[in-house]
């Protein structure tokens, strides 16, 4: 008898072929996963959002509407009255002209002198940098408040009170971005860099050529980061700071908060004219933050 001719086990009962039962609830327990993990995204998101959904909400009621009771979400007569006389009593052409000029230089700065350090203590094997980088990771123990009083005595003594160069210098060399870079390019794969050396290149052309185009997702995601805390900065500009004419963002909101009383609609208004070009640029740049290939180049 061929193997083609032997017969099937049986039910003894039914008379049909045995088939093995395949075990249930894989698949719905792999839903039911995913269902929970989007709710619980969903709640967090509800979080986040709803209080912003109100204050941008907030921004298009009359001063009398904000804390009439019962509080309701949206307005029953939106104006943009708020928002032009935020525009009106402060001069944010003036105060948008000079964040961005901090932001932008500073970022360059930042994302330029981060990249630089985070090569040389991942791809560089000296006692000197650990220690070097253990330096760095301690800033980050220390309150900023600490750093206030000595980080304005240098600025002053080097002649950048009152300057917009007295707000850009402390802020280029930030450990987070340090530590970004230094943790992507330890995910580089050593034999990309041998292999360079093998082809007669020299340590300049091999950042330059090589780890500057792989760390591109993290250049762009550090360039948000850095822009984002330069917008926002508002401790540092107030120390630096007194002429009017070189006000920041966050500086010339505060100068609508009255000294006896608040207009919250004016307020509201200002706040959110100053997120609008953050927003711009997240939206412009969030399709740039991907995976980088960084085993390109390289055979198995």
């Amino acid at each position: 008898m061929t193997t083609t001719d032997m017969p099937r086990p049986v039910d003894g009962g039914s008379g049909r072929a045995v088939s093995k039962k395949r075990p249930r609830g894989g698949r719905s327990g792999g839903l039911r996963q995913a269902v929970s993990a989007t709710t619980l995204l969903w709640i967090m998101a509800c979080l986040y959002g709803l209080p912003v959904l109100w204050f941008v909400l907030s921004s298009f009621k009359p001063a009398g509407d904000l804390f009439s009771l019962p509080l309701t979400v949206l307005p029953h007569d939106p104006t943009l009255s708020g928002y032009s006389a935020a525009w009106d009593s402060a001069n944010f052409s003036q105060y948008f002209v000079n964040t961005a000029i901090v932001c932008v230089i500073t970022t360059i700065l930042t994302v330029g002198a981060s990249c630089c350090t985070g090569y040389a203590l991942a791809k560089y094997d000296n006692t000197w940098l650990k220690v070097f980088f253990i330096c760095i990771l301690a800033t980050t123990m220390l309150p900023s408040e600490v750093m206030l009083a000595p980080e304005f005595l240098v600025v002053r003594d080097l002649g950048l009170y009152n300057s917009l160069g007295g707000i850009i210098l402390p802020a280029v060399l930030t450990a987070t971005g340090c530590f970004m870079f230094r943790q992507f390019f330890l995910t580089v794969p050593d034999e990309l860099i041998e292999a360079a050396r093998i082809d007669g290149a020299r340590e300049l052309s091999i950042f330059l050529r090589i780890m500057v185009p792989v760390s591109r997702p993290i250049m762009l995601t550090l360039a948000i980061l850095s822009f984002q805390w330069r917008w926002n900065d508002y401790i540092w500009p107030l120390l630096m700071l007194n002429d009017p004419s070189k006000f920041t963002v966050q500086i010339g909101i505060q100068s609508l908060v009255g000294a006896q009383n608040i207009n919250w609609s004016v307020l509201l208004g200002g706040s959110v004219i100053s997120m609008i070009p953050l927003i711009l640029v997240f939206l412009v740049f969030q399709r740039y933050v991907m995976n980088a290939n960084i085993n390109a180049g390289l055979k198995d």
